[in-house]
């Protein structure tokens, strides 16, 4: 057997006296010699360190964003009382509401109609992206013609248009944007002195807090005349359990369902145009949602 020559012995010595002398350092620092006594902390110091939590970051507010102009307080026509509901309605209605998600419909459009909630407005200030206010308006011609335009690609912003939900003149529903996302209903608006703005390009608008709900207009209102011959009481029943859904399911206050007309700053718009409030007030009655 060849034995090795002592310059090999000499370094498998030095080896084993330095893991040797390892072996020890880490001993005495995981288990043994406090800080102060080693001037260094120990092993299991470091590791007490790493497992401590990191402090929480700052949230970073962003530049303050501009307010949206002068624009008067909306004021619901809804009587908010306890009042005695119609037994009769409050029987059709609750017989309605009890299957109403089997009976509405739901109908893809094209994703150029509608976007996402934004969680910060386009200074980076957090805002709430939750449903906060409902904005009731009349697609002035048919619905399908209304449906039409939706399913219709529309690259530029200008064109884009749509509303969470459409009511037709028979009662009808169809659900066209999941309320999770922000439908296009109303350009440059503000409700009671808050807006949003997504876009520094564009103004503010209400699209990122709001739920948009939209009446079939009759034939006699495809116009710009300032009224029509109404809705029909099909369609307030189905309005009613439509918002009554949404004030539940996102604590929506009566005073917070407003119209296209008050929210637009430009002036523009008058829908819904010829709304009984009353016919409305009298649903949401029977449904229990007013008090």
């Amino acid at each position: 057997m060849n034995l090795p020559s002592r310059p090999v012995l000499i370094a498998i010595g030095a080896g084993a006296l330095v893991t040797t002398g390892a072996a020890a350092w880490l001993g005495r620092d995981l288990w043994g010699s406090p800080s102060s006594a080693s001037g260094r902390p120990s092993l299991m110091e470091l590791l007490d360190e790493v497992r401590q939590s990191p402090a929480p970051r700052p949230i970073l507010q962003g530049k303050p964003a501009p307010k949206p102009p002068a624009h008067g307080s909306w004021t619901t026509p809804l009587n908010q009382a306890c009042v005695m509901a119609d037994p009769a309605l409050m029987a059709r209605l609750q017989q309605q509401f009890a299957k109403f998600d089997r009976t509405r419909t739901k109908v893809s459009i094209d994703p150029s109609n509608y976007g996402r909630r934004y969680s910060r407005d386009a200074f980076g200030n957090p805002i709430n992206p939750t449903p906060q206010i409902v904005v009731l308006h009349e697609t002035v011609y048919s619905m399908d013609s209304a449906v039409g335009t939706f399913m219709t690609p529309h690259p530029n912003d200008d064109d884009q248009v749509s509303y969470h939900t459409l009511v037709g003149q028979d009662g009808k529903v169809l659900d066209l944007v999941d309320p999770a996302r922000r439908a296009f209903g109303a350009g440059n608006s503000s409700f009671n002195g808050r807006w949003v703005i997504t876009n520094r390009k564009v103004g503010g608008s209400v699209n990122n807090f709001a739920l948009h709900l939209s009446l079939e207009t009759p034939p006699d209102g495809e116009n710009e005349s300032p009224g029509h011959s109404g809705y029909t009481q099909a369609q307030y029943d189905a309005v009613a359990l439509v918002l009554a859904d949404w004030m539940r399911r996102y604590q929506i206050p009566p005073q917070n369902i407003t119209t296209h007309r008050y929210v637009d700053l430009g002036g523009e718009r008058s829908d819904p145009r010829s709304f009984h409030w009353n016919e409305l007030e009298q649903r949401l009655s029977a449904l229990g949602v007013l008090c």
